[in-house]
């Protein structure tokens, strides 16, 4: 039946159209209006209404040109669910849905499974025989390192100072990159790979590189433990069997149960728990979207950015323009992990002057000034822009994110503190509504994460 039923949903947005999907893992950034709402999501809500904010319809997941916001392929779907819609990222996206509270939606994420609309994302691709080396200029990555359909999370760094530019998760496909960057960066990113790509032209003209924007593809996350059994049931049999063996941060094409609509499957997300980014065909998005929430009613839920907001949080994962800027290094935002051991050693990569120096000991004139770090805050929670002291009453810090912690039951705060006070355990306090409240450096994530992955080697 359910295959039969998928059919039905499907044909007629896919007649004639053979689908060519792409892949990607990464997350959604927030903005100002959503962290207000997160922060608040221990409250009690009355039940969201759909926005009549006019705006024009995007029919691909572009921004209008005349400053007015785009939509995604979803926001029929989503408004026909009870969307609570904000300005995000140039778009109209969903904030939370009239079944569930931020918080409610957020525990359901935990327990059982959630959806997530995150195509608004801009989505590239690079191939051509320089494109290896054109992205390692502009990452510290070891893309030579990559093995085809699997993905590292990277940053796009400014050329003279090493500051992030964009964080961004770069995929190996078959024949090119592709790279995702932030729905609130676009204009800043293009602008930036324009740039890049013309000098790379002039300084390498034997070393072509071919840049394509996709912006049709629809884009949705399935994130929650039971996001891999709601995904098989949703597959054809041979995909089905393929998924047990898909592991974090691996991609893989799969075919819908009772079509032959095509997309492509990525383990990963923003969540902390286990989860997917299925990359959809433009005609299927919104059908494909439908029937996985109608083949899994009482295990899946549309969500949207309030509690994707305070589910990254909780997983210690950073958002652009606020846990991460062009003024801070990836040392700086403790990412040094994405710092492959070839660049290490031989550099040429954007700043890499400045990152590697940072890199070296503090006897080779090493290090930096400060570090992010995690915090638990007692009474109120702290929100972006608090200033973090120590017991004399010094500045030595600020806030970037912070929330009530659904999950934990405590005020979580990310920040960046001076080296040296980083360390667990540390005593701090940090300024609330004029108050000095209590704070203890912690480690992150705030709640184990929960990721499908490969089985260690045999050590025989």
């Amino acid at each position: 039946m359910a295959s039969k039923r998928a059919a039905q949903l499907l044909r007629p947005a896919v007649n004639g159209f053979k689908a060519s999907s792409v892949s990607l893992q990464h997350a959604v950034q927030h903005q100002t209006t959503i962290r207000s709402l997160a922060t608040r999501a221990g409250r009690a809500r009355k039940p969201a209404r759909v926005s009549t904010t006019a705006v024009r319809f995007a029919s691909t997941a572009t921004p209008t040109s005349d400053g007015q916001l785009g939509r995604t392929g979803l926001y029929e779907l989503h408004a026909k669910h009870g969307a609570k819609f904000v300005p995000f990222g140039g778009y109209e996206m969903p904030v939370q849905y009239s079944d569930l509270s931020i918080v409610d939606s957020h525990h359901w994420t935990r327990q059982k499974a959630s959806l997530f609309d995150v195509g608004h994302m801009v989505q590239h691709d690079f191939s051509g025989p320089g494109a290896q080396a054109f992205l390692e200029r502009l990452t510290p990555s070891s893309l030579s390192s990559l093995s085809e359909n699997h993905s590292t999370l990277s940053t796009l760094l400014h050329p003279d100072t090493g500051g992030i530019v964009d964080d961004t998760v770069i995929t190996r496909l078959a024949n090119s990159f592709y790279v995702v960057t932030n729905a609130g960066c676009r204009e800043k990113d293009l602008a930036y790979l324009t740039e890049q790509l013309e000098t790379w032209r002039k300084d390498n003209p034997d070393k072509t590189v071919e840049w394509k924007l996709r912006t049709n593809q629809g884009l949705v996350a399935l994130q929650g433990p039971l996001a891999a059994t709601i995904l098989e049931r949703a597959l054809s049999e041979q995909s089905a069997s393929a998924l047990k063996s898909l592991y974090f941060g691996q991609c893989m094409p799969g075919t819908i149960k009772g079509t032959d609509v095509e997309v492509l499957i990525s383990r990963g997300g923003y969540t902390g728990e286990d989860g997917f980014e299925i990359s959809i065909p433009p005609p299927a998005t919104e059908a494909v979207t439908q029937f996985l929430l109608d083949s899994a009613k009482d295990e899946l839920r549309l969500a949207g950015l309030g509690a994707r907001d305070t589910l990254r949080l909780e997983a210690g994962m950073c958002l652009y323009g606020h846990d991460l800027d062009d003024t801070t290094t990836p040392v700086e935002a403790g990412l040094s992990w994405i710092i492959g051991k070839d660049r290490r050693a031989n550099g040429g990569f954007h700043g890499d002057s400045v990152i590697l120096q940072q890199l070296k000991k503090k006897s080779e004139g090493g290090g930096v000034t400060r570090r992010r770090v995690g915090l638990i805050i007692e009474g109120s929670p702290a929100r972006e822009g608090a200033e973090i002291v120590d017991e004399a009453g010094e500045k030595i810090g600020n806030i970037t994110s912070g929330c009530p912690s659904p999950t934990a039951k405590k005020n979580i705060s990310m920040g960046y503190i001076k080296d040296g006070m980083h360390k667990s355990g540390t005593q701090v306090q940090v300024i609330v509504r004029g108050k000095k409240r209590k704070a203890t450096v912690t480690k992150m994530p705030f709640i184990g994460s929960k990721y499908y992955k490969a089985p260690a080697p045999d050590p025989k």
